[in-house]
Order: C-alpha cells, then sequence, then structure tokens
C-alpha cells in the first residue's frame, strides 16, 4: 500500500523516464511537481527502500519493474476514470483531469475491474491516451505530430500532447476533438504556422499549436 504522495511521485517518475533512457534528476521530478529538490530526495531514498525504484546521489531515480507496474495501475484508473466522467456523467473534457487525480488513488482493484468491463473495456481516456491493461501494456498507435504534416496532406486528430484546460478550450473554438478530420491548406515556412480546414471552416493556427495535436494520417 502506498500513500497518495508515494503514487504522485512514482507517477510523476514515470512519466518523466519515459521521456528519457537516463535516470530522472531530482531537479527535474521537483520541478515536474512544484516542489523542493530537498523533499523529492527524501521521497526518492524512502521509495529506493521499497523497492519500486532505484536512486543514486548526483545521478538521480528509475523505477523498478515494480515500481512502473504501480505507475501503469496509477495512469490506468486515471484514464479511466476520465472516460467515466465523459461518457456517463458528461463532464467535458477539459474538466476532468483534476477529479481523476482524486479518484486515480482508489485503492480498490475489484472496483476497477467492474470500471473497466461496464466502459466497454475501452483503450483510449477522452484525450487520446492509451489506457493501460491490467498487465500495464499500452496499446500503440501510429501517430504523428500536425506540424509534422505539409500543405495537402490530411490527418485525423488521435490525441493531444498538451492537455491543460486553456489549451482543450481552444480546441473546442476551433471544433477540433478526437476524430475531427484536419486538411491542412498552407504551412507558413518561417515561422511554422498553418491554415487548416476543420468541416467547412478554415482557421489560423500557430506553430505551438501544431506541435500539440497529434494526428493519423492513413
Amino acid at each position: 500500500m502506498f500513500t497518495y504522495a508515494e503514487e504522485n511521485y512514482i507517477k510523476t517518475i514515470y512519466h518523466l523516464q519515459s521521456q528519457s533512457d537516463k535516470d530522472v534528476s531530482t531537479n527535474a521530478i521537483a520541478d515536474a511537481m512544484d516542489t523542493k529538490p530537498s523533499s523529492v530526495t527524501d521521497m526518492v531514498q524512502k521509495l529506493a527502500e521499497k523497492k519500486v525504484l532505484s536512486y543514486r546521489k548526483y545521478k538521480g531515480a528509475a523505477l523498478t519493474d515494480q515500481g512502473k507496474k504501480i505507475a501503469a495501475g496509477v495512469i490506468r484508473k486515471h484514464r479511466l476514470w476520465e472516460v467515466f466522467l465523459v461518457d456517463k456523467l458528461n463532464f467535458h473534457w477539459d474538466e476532468v483531469h483534476d477529479i481523476a487525480e482524486q479518484l486515480e488513488h482508489i485503492q480498490s482493484d475489484e472496483l476497477i475491474i467492474r470500471l473497466n468491463t461496464f466502459l466497454g473495456n475501452p483503450d483510449f481516456d477522452p484525450h487520446g491516451d492509451p489506457i493501460p491493461d491490467e498487465n500495464g501494456n499500452f496499446k500503440k498507435t501510429e501517430k504523428k505530430l500536425l506540424f509534422k504534416l505539409n500543405k495537402g496532406q490530411r490527418g485525423v486528430c488521435v490525441g493531444v500532447k498538451e492537455s491543460s484546460p486553456e489549451f482543450l478550450q481552444f480546441l473546442d473554438k476551433k471544433n477540433i476533438s478526437i476524430g475531427t478530420k484536419i486538411n491542412v491548406l498552407g504551412k507558413e515556412f518561417f515561422d511554422g504556422s498553418m491554415v487548416i480546414e476543420v468541416g467547412r471552416d478554415q482557421s489560423f493556427i500557430s506553430k505551438k499549436i501544431a506541435e500539440n495535436l497529434y494526428v493519423q494520417t492513413n
């Protein structure tokens, strides 16, 4: 059994570790969790004693197989709850993250099994992120950032790299959500901005927006 704080650390380290093959520094963890490096050091040493990660001073932390399994379990619960909140309680996709952050710490395995069955065993959450199965395996999909597309190419939105409420609300204004078809009508070489077509509407989006939207082109 792990505390809320311990699970949050394990999940954060998991996400940071997935972005690099190197150990995760205490400073990187502190930045991600908005806390002091000294507090991070205390926690990773505690988690190392519980065998969920290895920690080397001045090198950083890396999750063990057990730690990765725990992290995947927390992520699974978080994303299943997001599906439930959107599909069954009619929350909008920009409203569910903070609520799911609370619900992800519920410890009942039976509840999550029944929740998954009730939802029809979903593979992805409302933001297009894969939901790991009970063994911690993630379904992989071929996707690329919208920014990688050139003029004349088309894609279907399958996820977002940035999931802040502000970004999701911006996408709503552009009528972009999971499953939306996007045609690239133009791309500015100078700054990477794009002119896109969604349905019958054309709009301008910045490079920053295009770098935070995942699409499938096949």
